[in-house]
This record gives C-alpha cells, structure tokens and sequence, in this order.
C-alpha cells in the first residue's frame, strides 16, 4: 500500500505551471471523437481518469495519436454517427466523468455498451443521469434499476427533454447536451444555479445547435460537429492545493502561471479573499477558456462561511478548503455540501476523520462541517480512503503540522495529479 510522508512546517515559494485541466481534457477527447475532421490539443492531462476516456474512445474506432509525456493528442474524428461497438466492456478505471459523459454519448448510437468500473466508481450514483436518458428513449440496465455500475446502455432513437438540472451538476448537465444532440426536438437543461460551462464551450467551438438563454441550455438535433485545434488551460482544481497551501502559511509566496480561470471554477478564490488571503488574477486569454495568473501570498486567515448557492463553484476544492479553515481564525461553516459524500469517497467524512487526526477542531455535519481553528496541526498516519483530492489535502496540511503527516494509500493521486508530490517539493520550502 503506498504511502507519501510531509514533514512540515514549511512554506510554498516559487513559480508553478499546473497541469492541464481534467474537466476540459476529458471533453477535448470526446469532442475530437464526434468532430469530422482532426483535432489537436495540447497540454493534455495524462492522468488515469483522461486515459480511461481515450481508450473508450479508441475501442469505438476512433484513431487517437498520443505520444506518452508530451502531452499532445492528435485525434481523427469519426462524427456523431459512426462510432463503432466496442465489442467489450468499456472499464472506466475510477472515473466518474468518464461514465457520466460517454452515457450520454452512448445514448445515441444504435449498438448495445456495457460500462464498468472499479469498486469506487461502483458504488457512485448514476440514476441522476440514467434516469434522464431513460426518458429521452435510452435503454439502460444496472444495479438498482441503472443506479449503479456496471451499466448496460443501448442507444437509439432519441426525443429532446425539458429537465431541471437541481443537482447543479456538469456531468448530468452534460450528459444530456451530449444526448440532445442525437435527439428529435429540443432538449433543454435549466440551471438555477450554473455549474462548470466546459461543455457549453465545446458546443459553441464546434458548431452545435446549441444556445444558452438565461440559465437555460437549449441543445437541438446536429449533424455535424467541427474539429478543434487548441491548448488545454491550466487545471484550476489542481492549482488549488498550491494556492490554498500558499494563501494559509504566512510568508508563502506563488505564483501560477497559465491557469484557466473559468468563472465557474473559480469560487474558491473569492472565498480565500474572504478569510483574508492576498490573491491577484490577470487574465491574458478568454478563448476558448480564460487563462491567465494567479499570484498568492501567505496570510493569517479568518473564519467564514460557504453556503449552498457556492457549491457548484467550488466542489472539488472543498478538502482543501478545509484545510485552511482549520487554521483560520474562529469558526468556519461550510453547508449545502452534501455532494461530497458520492465523490470517490464520502469527502466529508474522510476529511473530518483526518483532520480530527492531526489536530483540528472539526464538527461533521449531514451537509458540511463546523470547523474552529487551530494554531497548527500535529503529525500523524491518515488516510486517503482511496481518493486523490483527500490524499493531497493532507499533505498540503502538513505544511503547518509540527511532525510528519504519512497519508496511506496514495495511488490514488494518479487519477488526476501524476506530478503531484514532484510539484510539491519543488515549491516546497523549510
């Protein structure tokens, strides 16, 4: 069982260029594939979770050039109608973006997919998405009436759908854009509260009859999609570790360069301003995705609160957040966060736990946690409970711990930040 060891306390200094962000590297695969003509990206992340949607896609015929480490993907489309069965079942490693988005993909070919994936992603709730489908005409079977994997799809003909998008979840939100455009009709998605637009982004680069109305997504029946040649931006979430490390550790110092900074993922900046951190941004692109710097210095931070309608911004960076409540200064409430607990594991429970263990004063709640901080954290042997997000929330934590923090079981780190723990020594300074 591998495991990491963070002895602190330390600072982050230094300049870091992160890696290509998940989220957009997952669709500049799955776009590529449906486009007619060739797409070619850049800065493409090579994490576990991306390669899982590639190989999906590979098995379906579609020729993809990818040359290990330099992080270009060369990608000749097949358009929306000429995927091939895999002829196997499609193993989607841990990645749940992967499942979500290929389902609604899946839903308009005319072949039958079986879709599966490890213990984790196992036991990760699909009904949000299957249900959906079901109702624009998708055939899917799996446990718990297509809750859970592994899930047998067999796409067809396709009626458009009105659907209320509650959850403010992209991946449902673009499952079902996927699907409308095989659809007959309009199928329209409403978000009262917007979550990330990386597909909504796609759609518009590669011309699909698509249209955004107020927080209404309208997507129609398309033909035909047009191939994409561009750079991945910067993954945000990934920065994050960096940026939250910095910004809670005075005398830190960091600046990201080439980082995207879509104003759906970025939600996490303005509540570090919140608590007190010294963050400036500049913008130096906005298309197909803002990209610019972000420049931290280390502060003492103060206690606040993160309320349901910020969620959507900031979901993934909510461990590491936690982190850095738990130094702040007074209490800390973070509500309306009960998505966390169908990630790869329950993130509230994992990240109270562990951070019960090293030292912090932290309250679980059923959609959040109460948190009042401390002046530092102690060193200790935690665990990752198989997920990357909680496994280098720790280690950044070790930055303010007197001792050693050990994380178990950090394999896990792979399926989204390969060069994690490398990033972090090379900013790490005693």
């Amino acid at each position: 069982m591998p495991l990491l060891a963070f002895t602190g306390p330390c600072q982050f200094r230094g300049t870091y260029l992160p890696p290509g962000d998940k989220s957009i590297s997952h669709r500049a695969i799955l776009f590529g594939a449906l486009a007619e003509g060739e797409s070619v990206y850049e800065n493409f992340l090579e994490a576990e979770d991306c390669l899982h949607t590639l190989e999906a896609m590979r098995r379906m015929g579609v020729e993809i050039q990818h040359e290990k480490g330099t992080g270009k993907v060369r990608i000749s489309g097949k358009g929306l109608q000429k995927l091939s069965a895999p002829g196997q079942e499609l193993y989607l490693g841990n990645s749940g973006t992967s499942m979500r988005l290929l389902l609604g993909i899946l839903a308009g070919q005319r072949f039958e997919t079986v879709l599966t994936g490890d213990p984790s992603l196992s036991v990760r709730p699909m009904r949000r998405v299957t249900d959906p489908l079901k109702q624009m005409g998708a055939q899917i079977k799996g446990k718990e009436n297509g809750n859970f994997a592994p899930l047998t799809i067999r796409g067809g003909k396709l009626r458009g759908i009105d659907f209320d998008n509650k959850l403010s979840s992209a991946q449902v939100k673009s499952a079902l854009l996927f699907a409308g455009m095989y659809a007959e009709g309009r199928t329209i998605v409403r978000e009262a509260i917007p979550s990330r637009d990386h597909t909504e982004r796609f759609l518009e680069a590669a011309g699909a009859r698509f249209q955004k109305i107020g927080n209404n997504l309208i997507v129609e029946k398309t033909e035909m999609l047009l191939p994409i040649h561009g750079r991945v931006a910067g993954d945000i979430s990934s920065a994050a570790f960096f940026i939250v490390g910095a910004a809670m550790i005075p005398g830190s110092e960091v600046t990201v360069q080439d980082v995207g900074l879509n104003p759906t993922r970025v939600g996490f900046l303005e509540v570090l301003k919140r608590m007190g951190a010294s963050i400036e941004t500049q913008v130096k692109q906005t298309v197909p995705e803002p990209m610019g710097t972000i420049h931290v210095c280390g502060a003492k931070l103060k206690g606040t609160g993160i309320t349901h309608e910020e969620i959507p911004s900031l979901i993934d960076e909510l461990p590491i957040l936690m982190v850095a409540m738990a130094l702040a200064e007074g209490e800390s409430l973070i509500s309306g966060a009960a998505e966390l607990r169908v990630k790869e594991t329950d993130r509230i429970q994992s990240m109270v736990r562990n951070l019960k263990a090293i030292g912090a004063s932290i309250e679980e709640l059923p959609d959040g946690s109460l948190i009042r901080g401390v002046e530092e954290f102690h060193g200790a042997t935690v665990e990752s409970f198989g997920d990357h997000r909680t496994a280098m929330s720790l280690g950044v934590a070790s930055l303010a711990a007197k001792g050693t923090i050990t994380v178990r079981d950090t394999e896990c780190i792979a399926t989204s930040y390969p060069a994690f723990t490398d990033h972090f020594f090379r900013l790490l300074k005693s």
